[in-house]
């Protein structure tokens, strides 16, 4: 038989890898991720365009929408479990830094890199769902500059590879590059990288709602996003004109919010949102009586 190649090795290697990162990846999805002060360890991987946003839509399972523009700017990701949260962890924000190279990356050929490109093989690790700012950082290697990014989770990840996994943009990833290095960097497969919770901030923006397609007088959803501080939502609550009563809404996937109504809603509607610190913030009729689908409604109101 004849030898194999270093490259055809070191593919089965990676191979038999993944193979036992999937083995193991229920044990990843067991305890959510609470704010933390210190840094944590976690890996990454990236997904989608080199310079995109991850998803081919610019959007993600959270519901967002535009995720290449501010204020997101492609500096999204997707995490499993512990901080996607079923869906909860929607909107939170965390700081993300690179450590020295992992024995696991496989930096040999550009058939490891998560991308689109021709001839690539795509390690996407795929994820779905979360809008949270998370702090990364980058250190002791030599495409890494070791200034630590500001990523916001815009997707949830089902095929973890370890306890915190991050699959980032292609953006986000290659920003923990020095300059000129970020497509080195993203030939990294696989890395260890440490990241901490960061409270989000949205200059300029108010909570922002966006009527749903397919709303109607007695269904009614909504995407909520822009929450400052916590940046995510655990609760959303709708109050129909003169009602005096606030009617519970019940999570529908990501961050979009749903009531399914046994009458016809009296619009304007006023939107009250809770974050994980329990902090509530009311928009008071911010859907007016004339509201459409596929519309968005901005507040005037924003945690402070």
């Amino acid at each position: 038989m004849a030898p194999l190649s270093s490259k055809a090795v070191a593919l089965v290697a990676l191979f038999s890898l993944l193979v036992t990162y999937a083995a193991g990846a229920g044990n990843f999805n067991d305890s959510a991720f609470t704010a933390d002060p210190n840094w944590e360890d976690a890996r990454a991987t990236w997904y989608g365009a080199p310079t995109g946003a991850g998803p081919d839509d610019d959007g993600g399972a959270c519901g967002f929408k535009n995720t290449n523009q501010y204020p997101f700017s492609s500096m999204t990701s997707c995490g499993n479990e512990p901080i996607f949260k079923d869906g909860k962890g929607c909107g939170s924000c965390y700081q993300v830094a690179r450590l020295a190279r992992s024995s696991y990356c496989w930096c040999f050929a550009p058939a490891v890199r998560g991308g689109n490109g021709a001839g690539d093989t795509v390690l996407i690790l795929t994820s779905d769902r979360l809008l949270l700012p998370f702090q990364i950082r980058c250190t002791n290697d030599q495409s890494c500059s070791g200034n630590p990014e500001t990523v916001v989770i815009t997707d949830m990840n089902y095929y973890p590879v370890a306890k915190y996994h991050f699959d980032l943009s292609g953006t986000a990833f290659g920003a923990m590059a020095k300059p000129g290095l970020s497509e080195k960097l993203r030939h990294s497969g696989i890395i260890d990288i440490q990241f901490k919770r960061v409270p989000c901030e949205f200059p300029g923006l108010k909570v922002t709602f966006h009527v749903e397609q397919g709303s109607n007088p007695v269904y009614f959803a909504v995407l909520v996003e822009y929450e400052d501080g916590d940046g995510d939502v655990v609760q959303v609550d709708l109050m129909e004109a003169n009602s005096g009563t606030w009617t519970p809404m019940r999570e529908s996937w990501g961050s979009i919010w749903r009531l399914d109504s046994g009458h016809r809603l009296q619009a304007p509607f006023s939107m009250r949102i809770t974050n994980e610190s329990g902090k509530t913030l009311v928009a008071d009729k911010v859907i007016p009586a004339n509201w459409a689908p596929s519309t968005f409604y901005r507040s005037i109101v924003q945690y402070s």
